[in-house]
């Protein structure tokens, strides 16, 4: 996942002309955009509508878990695969049917829930599907950026992209709370499976060269030489274990236990809803920080900003009002987005190009790994020993851990390294 800062030194020229000449001007990149932008929208929805879908069935937070691990447990696991033979495959391809197969997988969850025959079960194993379909996807639309755009707009495409990623999750988490609240959580599904569809005939239109060969290789060869590099950086892996733990906890607590607070204690899916997208906004908001904040030692700032996440885990631990805790999420988005342009800042001047995206997946997978425990054990574990204690107990992990990676010197002393515009008018730097 790439961020990206911009320094504008001609604000006098129209922002739309300049996209216009950048990136969006090549017929590519645009379908390439439409079709991770409208996706990640009916992802925004399927969020809100499957957490309650749940909840409605069964009440049950362990159930909910369940149906969320059921998704993560084979993205993690076919990560590594799917990004081998997205380098092996024409990409937009991989991306066509991993999205037809998402929309297939969330078409029947929508139907079994819309005609009310839906189990536990049916959840569980389609979300499976779509969480294989996705460990195809993520590496492909990664990979396949340089073949949209020159080389010198490389950058900037996929400072757009994350515009696009962050803008969706803004209307879609905010649209599916009022629709899932107005409607059902079917109808929330459903618009996620139409999404899906309408991505992959937006993504069958983009035109890549013809000429290009993927280079193959020996898969465990190639595995053994990321995993060589990823180890031998300390501030590297230290910060990836910081964050096998940290996603687990906190993803597991909000993702979990967040909607049942709502559904008890909030108003219900709209809240629930609001809540997201002031997280949303909050990425936003952090971009836009990092416009103009260039911190020198960019780790260091990344791990400090991280730690405004650690509110919005104590403010569910309650009792905390809506509106208080639509401002904790926002707080929590912003260090989000700093700790994240600031690392992918760090990995991608640090490490060589040509070492790169199998270094990243070493750091997604060691990053996710533990989310699928984090997402089955924090209904039981709530229902064990109390819900408060066990947000509490999630909210003193995650600051633990953060704060023991201050103690790798690297992470302390490693600074930012100014690059060369690429586009004329903007600077980029950070990606």
């Amino acid at each position: 996942m790439a961020l990206w800062r911009s320094r504008v030194r001609s604000p006098s020229a129209p922002l739309l002309d300049r996209l216009r000449a950048g990136p969006l001007g090549e017929s590519a990149f645009r379908f390439l955009f439409l079709g991770r932008t409208t996706s990640f929208i009916g992802n925004a929805f399927a969020n809100v509508a499957l957490a309650f879908a749940v909840l409605d069935l069964t009440g049950s937070k362990a159930d909910l878990g369940y149906v969320l691990a059921a998704r993560s447990v084979p993205q993690v696991i076919f990560l590594l695969v799917g990004g081998i033979w997205a380098d092996r495959l024409p990409r937009h391809l991989v991306m066509v049917t991993s999205n037809v197969a998402s929309g297939v997988s969330q078409g029947a969850i929508a139907v079994l829930l819309l005609t009310g025959h839906a189990q536990v079960w049916h959840l569980m194993a389609l979300g499976a599907v779509n969480g294989l379909s996705s460990a195809f996807f993520f590496p492909a639309a990664v990979g396949i950026v340089p073949q949209t755009v020159p080389q010198r707009m490389l950058q900037s495409a996929n400072a757009i992209l994350r515009l696009g990623t962050n803008a969706s999750w803004i209307g879609g988490a905010a649209l599916g709370g009022l629709v899932v609240a107005a409607t059902s959580p079917g109808t929330g599904i459903a618009v996620d499976a139409a999404s899906f569809f309408l991505a992959a005939a937006f993504l069958a239109l983009v035109r890549i060269p013809k000429t290009l060969r993927m280079e193959s290789s020996n898969f465990l060869a190639e595995l053994s030489d990321g995993w060589r590099e990823f180890i031998s950086r300390a501030w590297l892996w230290s910060i990836v274990l910081q964050f096998g733990f940290v996603n687990g906890i906190q993803l597991g607590t909000e993702g979990v236990l967040g909607p049942a607070i709502a559904k008890d204690h909030l108003g219900g899916a709209a809240a629930w809803g609001l809540i997201l997208t002031a997280q949303s906004l909050g990425l936003v908001a952090g971009g836009l920080i990092l416009l103009r904040l260039r911190p020198r030692r960019i780790l260091l700032a990344a791990t400090l900003g991280y730690m405004l996440t650690i509110p919005f885990l104590l403010g569910l631990s309650g009792p905390v009002s809506v509106v208080a805790l639509i401002g904790l999420a926002a707080l929590a988005g912003i260090g989000s987005e700093t700790f994240g342009v600031l690392w992918d800042t760090a990995i991608q001047q640090e490490i060589p190009q040509e070492k790169l995206s199998r270094v990243s997946s070493y750091d997604a997978l060691g990053s996710f790994v533990l989310i699928p425990f984090g997402l089955a054990v924090a209904g039981p574990v709530s229902e064990l020993i109390g819900t408060r204690e066990t947000i509490l107990s999630a909210a003193a992990i995650s600051l633990t851990a953060t704060l023991a990676v201050l103690l790798v010197r690297d992470v302390r002393t490693i600074e930012r390294r100014d690059s060369e515009p690429l586009v004329e008018g903007v600077d980029v730097a950070g990606a």
